[in-house]
């Protein structure tokens, strides 16, 4: 496991980082980027690990080796608490670091009648148990929290269980409805929102609804409420500001037959009462949805490959579409300026680095088999690794800087492996924006572009010139970057509107007045406007024949309903 952590200082953090990397060979702490090297003040621990994490400030770090659970501070590796809990798999910090949740595996042996709780709250200075209690279920196994300890919750039997300022020894309030399976308490402080997912039964669709701590009883409790059917499952993310929540609702078997990966269905709820349902442009899986750190914009990866990438704003309007693309999945740098599309997993590794207010390409570097992803809390580094078990074989990671140049890389030594790499975070405001680089970082390990690579020809194919209707797939440009479109972003919507009015106008006259024949001789007419329509119509038809015609002379392979109307302009021309 590599861990990433940062000084406090702005200056410092720029030649020194903190992260923790765990595998086979033990957890370390290193200092970088750009340079990375061990952290002096904390010794590499030999023993395999179960888990690590950091605090949400990053002041400490935690980790279970298989002997015991230890706590230590990010910033000189001085020993915080040390608890003998050798089966935990999970751990976790409460927002304010006064409590370190630990969870292991619920086993219940059979001579006995009763298994010990396997879920427990300690708190973290002194050392001392709060609470033991029973979670059998990974899935939401943590108790979620208000950024100000004020309030947390955590499902019990199909009811959520709430308690006020950290007193475990009593439930401040319930929330019970017929069956609720998943819940997402909102970021931030007080007033909490809870969303909470209940899903349907017996042709009742499922629902998600919004309300606000303690307001939960009569009709109108609800601030929002939006109901859907086809969802097995779904996930709940609020945005930054805690004012909305996207909700994407998937099935596991797509009864259609169109694709593996099941349905999904992407919904927006506000706080407001406003509710929507994400229109997405084109059909197939959604890979990911991701919000802006500004809480007004979200990014959608969706559709058949190669995959659509769009961001929307807070009405469901599309703003910038990116296009086409091998990619499957979204992320946004800290301080939300830049927005990175990637193809990770079965694709490439191909990334998009964005600068999403200008909506320029900043780079497009390359990271093969990786399998995780994820920013530096100052928005200028980014870490791509291959990790166990998805992959057990060229398992390292690679720095980057943004502008796809390579700062430091590591290969783990035959037969080892490497399961987890982690940067230490930081809050929001220990990190400023700053101007985006268009060019490449100087690196001695360079840069990792993505080659062009040739279009697949089918082998039938292959012994005719390429041709633009020999592509597999059409690939489609991003928005300010198609022939011939203007992009809208910087006009108003008057002058959009006038914009639109003029190139109409334009278009009609040029059509008009491309056949200068036409305007002196006229087509000739039946005198029935009806037999001219159909003519007309005829005429359409068989230009399309033609049109598909030409394209099967060229080598494209057509398919039976269009071979067939082929056949027929064969016949009318003979």
């Amino acid at each position: 496991m590599v861990v990433f952590s940062s000084l406090t200082s702005v200056e410092s953090i720029k030649s020194v980082c903190v992260f923790s990397v765990r595998g086979s060979d033990g957890t370390s702490l290193l200092r970088g980027p750009p340079e990375c090297e061990q952290h002096a003040a904390f010794t590499r621990d030999p023993r395999l690990s179960r888990c690590v994490t950091f605090s949400r400030d990053g002041t400490f770090f935690g980790w279970c080796n298989g002997h015991s659970v230890s706590v230590v501070r990010s910033s000189d590796g001085s020993i915080v608490s040390t608890f003998d809990l050798p089966k935990t798999a999970l751990l976790e910090f409460s927002p304010l670091n006064k409590i370190l949740i630990t969870w292991q595996p619920y086993n219940k042996s059979q001579d006995s009648s009763h298994s010990d709780a396997n879920l427990q709250l300690w708190e973290l200075q002194s050392g001392q148990l709060i609470k033991a209690l029973y979670q059998k279920k990974v899935d939401s196994w943590c108790p979620r929290w208000s950024e100000d300890e004020k309030l947390s919750v955590r499902s019990v039997n199909n009811e959520l269980h709430f308690y006020e300022n950290n007193d475990f020894n009593t439930i401040a309030n319930k929330l019970h409805m017929q069956k609720v399976s998943n819940f997402a308490l909102s970021p931030g402080g007080q007033p909490s929102k809870v969303a909470v997912y209940v899903p349907g039964s017996k042709g009742a669709p499922s629902f998600v609804r919004l309300y606000q701590y303690p307001v939960f009883g009569g009709s109108s409790a609800a601030l929002a409420n939006k109901s859907f059917f086809k969802a097995d499952k779904v996930t709940m993310q609020w945005n930054k500001k805690a004012s909305a929540v996207l909700v994407m609702a998937s099935t596991e078997v797509d009864k259609t037959g169109a694709s593996y990966y099941g349905e999904q269905t992407l919904h927006y709820l506000a706080v407001n009462g406003e509710t929507a349902l994400v229109q997405l442009p084109k059909n197939g899986p959604i890979y990911d949805v991701v919000w802006s750190p500004n809480s007004s914009e979200f990014c959608v990866v969706y559709g058949f490959m190669p995959a659509k990438a769009t961001i929307f704003n807070l009405k469901c309007d599309p703003v910038f579409d990116f296009g086409t693309g091998p990619r499957n999945a979204a992320y946004y740098s800290p301080q939300g300026h830049i927005l990175v599309l990637a193809g990770f997993g079965n694709l490439r590794g191909q990334m998009e680095v964005w600068d999403v207010k200008k909506y320029k390409q900043v780079a497009k570097p390359q990271a093969p088999d990786a399998t995780h992803f994820s920013w530096s809390p100052d928005g200028e580094y980014v870490v791509t690794a291959t990790c166990s078990p998805r992959l057990r074989v060229s398992n390292g990671y690679k720095i980057w800087h943004y502008t796809g140049s390579v700062v430091h890389k590591w290969e783990m030594p035959s037969g080892s492996e490497l399961w987890e790499v982690l940067w230490q975070p930081f809050p929001d405001s220990c990190f400023p924006e700053r101007p985006v680089k268009y060019q490449a970082t100087p690196s001695d390990l360079g840069t990792t572009q993505a080659l062009p690579t040739q279009v697949y020809r089918p082998p039938a194919l292959r012994h005719l010139p390429a041709t633009a209707s020999s592509k597999l797939h059409e690939e489609e440009p991003p928005q300010n970057m198609r022939p011939g479109v203007l992009w809208e972003k910087s006009l108003s919507k008057s002058a959009l509107k006038n914009q639109r009015k003029r190139e109409a106008k334009k278009a009609a006259k040029q059509s008009d007045c491309s056949d200068p024949q036409s305007l002196l001789h006229p087509p000739p007419t039946s005198g029935d406007p009806e037999t001219d329509k159909k003519i007309k119509n005829l005429k359409k038809k068989l230009k399309a024949i033609e049109e598909l015609r030409e394209q099967q002379v060229s080598g494209k392979v057509l398919q039976k309903n269009q071979r067939e109307s082929t056949s027929l302009l064969v016949i009318h021309n003979f």
